[in-house]
């Protein structure tokens, strides 16, 4: 096991009677809120309403920002940036999924810093230092944004797609009610589930660690996923369901399940890649690209992909290589059942071997980082990748 730091200073508050704590909660880590929210389906639903009658109970006065996009971008955190400013916000609530708090993250990292270009904090061009505190109203599980370290933001003038990890980035307070999430397209809650597995497996697939704990806690994180995914695409008013998935999603990002092996987000840079290109929904980018991932490097993790297939989808086949291919196999094969891509055709994304080229250099940064920790990747590797990855 390696040596690991391990902090999670958010408090969350879950189940149905949360969103009536969130004044009380608030103020006790500002006087005035910023409210970042997506593109309008808080206010139609009556929660932007619920959440301002709270805060006001409490005395917390409020301004709102709205228009938070699905793969949030530099521009509008930028005028978060300048809002928060005008208004002389000291706390930023991000309502909805990851995108709105990735973005109140941003805009509490610009408006802390207003000397210094976002970007340049974001890339590391300028130290970050200090930030203002974040909450989480989370309308629908996936990112994990709530609990992380983490925060992505997409350059849309330079087609880049860039996360920035710092203990700034952890939510004071995160409030969770799965009713919340009753309401939720399938195909989202789809692209979600897809993302908490893909926050799993990217800490699982480790070659020679030996983490006995952690791997119980991951399997049983990915096995109750697949279980109850299923049911809150089929039918999100299905509490329970969507309690264990709410929850999943918090505990998939939040960094227990790499403790004493690090992690690794090769398959987010691809598709990180394709989301900062085509647009492509962040879980259905990373289901496009698994299978081609797992089929490259599975001979590289031989122990670690046949643990995952015998423990995780219960395959019994002695054989090792044979064991991996079938719970590779039976991974996609989920994908599929929630309908999600499992192919750049899939996404309705049609390459040239320029456009293959592209992506590879975005993923690796111009060739200058190698991906994954099971074989390094330059971008001929990635190349090969994305081109598997075409049907």
């Amino acid at each position: 096991m390696e040596d690991f730091r391990y902090y999670t200073p958010t408090e969350v508050i879950f189940g149905r009677s949360a969103l009536d704590r969130i004044g009380q909660t608030a103020v006790q880590y500002g006087t005035k809120a910023l409210l970042v929210y997506g593109q309008g389906s808080v206010v139609r639903s009556g929660l932007l309403e619920r959440i301002k009658a709270s805060l006001t109970q409490a005395g917390m006065r409020f301004e709102e920002f709205g228009g938070a996009q699905p793969n949030p971008t530099l521009a509008h955190a930028e005028e978060g940036i300048k809002k928060a400013l005008a208004c002389h916000a000291d706390l930023i609530i991000g309502i909805g999924g990851g995108s709105s708090i990735d973005t109140a993250k941003a805009i509490a990292h610009g408006s802390a810093n207003p000397d210094n270009a976002l970007w340049d904090l974001w890339t590391r061009k300028v130290p970050l230092s200090r930030s203002l505190p974040v909450g989480a109203v989370l309308t629908m599980p996936a990112a994990g944004s709530e609990m992380s370290d983490s925060a992505v933001l997409t350059n849309e003038e330079l087609h880049k797609k860039a996360g920035i990890n710092t203990d700034l980035n952890r939510c004071r307070f995160a409030v969770m009610d799965p009713e919340l999430g009753k309401t939720l397209p399938p195909y989202q809650l789809a692209a979600g589930v897809t993302d908490i597995m893909m926050h799993t497996m990217e800490r699982y697939f480790i070659p020679d660690s030996d983490c006995d704990l952690t791997d119980e806690i991951a399997e049983g994180l990915l096995r109750c996923v697949i279980r109850n995914g299923k049911r809150i695409v089929e039918d999100p008013s299905d509490y329970h369901a969507m309690s264990e998935i709410f929850w999943a999603s918090s505990l998939s990002h939040n960094n227990l399940t790499e403790c004493g092996r690090g992690k690794d987000f090769s398959v987010h840079k691809l598709g990180h890649a394709l989301s900062a290109r085509y647009g492509a929904t962040h879980g259905a980018s990373l289901a496009a690209v698994w299978r081609a991932w797992a089929n490259e490097l599975y001979p590289d993790c031989l122990s670690r992909f046949a643990r995952f297939a015998r423990n995780v989808w219960d395959v019994n086949i002695p054989d090792d290589q044979k064991a991996s291919e079938e719970g590779i196999r039976r991974t996609v094969d989920f994908f599929r059942s929630i309908h999600m891509p499992v192919s750049l055709n899939d996404l309705d994304i049609t390459v040239t071997q320029e456009d293959i080229r592209a992506l590879a250099l975005d993923a690796t940064m111009q060739d200058t980082v190698k991906l994954s920790r099971i074989r390094p990747l330059d971008a001929k590797a990635v190349e090969k990748i994305f081109r598997a990855a075409i049907s």
